[in-house]
């Protein structure tokens, strides 16, 4: 399992990701999920991949392939973020239509999902996510962020702080509390965590960090959170269960039944 999710704003983008592959409880690895093809100047181009890991980095390496052997359709020649999104999901396609009758036969699972962030010279900045079919959705203003992999635990706090003209650096401090809530409820979600900040229209990737275990600021996400939780939960009054209030609940006499 692992968790990775892209914001959006008016501002830019932040990406993240962690690091864990877990293949059970006593094989836990170490994977990097979070890949930059940039080209400084031209386009910034982030994905995340989630899922089967033999799946998507064999998405990864044709990705690659294509890059190194100048193919006609690659990712620094397509035209727009929405051609880029529909060129991974052919990839995707062609990966899982050769591999997918093999894993089968071992009942593995070969689902996996892709979050494509960046922008192309001259347009607008946008977050995709693909679907193990290369279906793919596009983030809204309305809906700021995509989340794939384990996604339960880190939305709460998303939904509740996240707008779409949240600036970046709280974006940034969102993306964190997602990722210290999933890691604190999950083993299966760990550092290191890839993390980058992207400034619309600059074009270049200026800001990113590779948290590890212990990372300072990683610890001090978590003990400040926690401790600003037991204070709003400190001020939280408790229930009066004196009030009236319209439900009234039949009371039934078992103990005739028992005396049988």
């Amino acid at each position: 399992m692992t968790y990775c999710l892209g914001i959006i704003s008016t501002h830019g983008l932040v990406m993240a990701a962690d690091s864990r592959t877990n293949a059970g409880v006593d094989y836990i690895s170490t994977y990097r999920k979070m890949f930059d093809f940039s080209v400084p100047g031209d386009r910034t181009i982030l994905l995340c991949t989630s899922g089967n890991l033999s799946i998507t980095q064999s998405v990864m390496l044709s990705i690659e392939q294509d890059l190194r052997s100048l193919e006609a359709e690659n990712l620094h020649s397509c035209h727009s973020m929405y051609d880029i999104a529909c060129y991974l999901g052919q990839k995707l396609r062609h990966v899982q239509a050769r591999e997918r009758e093999w894993l089968e036969k071992d009942r593995i699972d070969a689902s996996c999902n892709i979050l494509l962030g960046g922008q192309v010279r001259g347009q607008a900045t946008e977050l995709y996510m693909l679907y193990s079919q290369g279906n793919f959705i596009k983030a809204m203003p309305e809906t700021p962020f995509l989340q794939i992999g384990e996604i339960k635990y880190g939305k709460p706090i998303l939904d509740r702080m996240l707008t779409f003209d949240t600036s970046i650096e709280d974006a940034v401090k969102c993306a964190l509390l997602s990722f210290d809530s999933t890691m604190k409820s999950n083993v299966s979600v760990g550092p290191p965590i890839d993390l980058i900040m992207y400034r619309n229209n600059s074009l270049e990737i200026l800001h990113q960090r590779s948290l590890q275990r212990g990372d300072p600021y990683l610890l001090q996400v978590r003990m400040e959170w926690e401790s600003f939780l037991k204070t709003a939960f400190d001020r939280i009054p408790p229930i009066d269960w004196e009030q009236s209030n319209e439900l009234k609940l039949e009371h039934v006499d078992f103990s005739g039944f028992l005396n049988h």
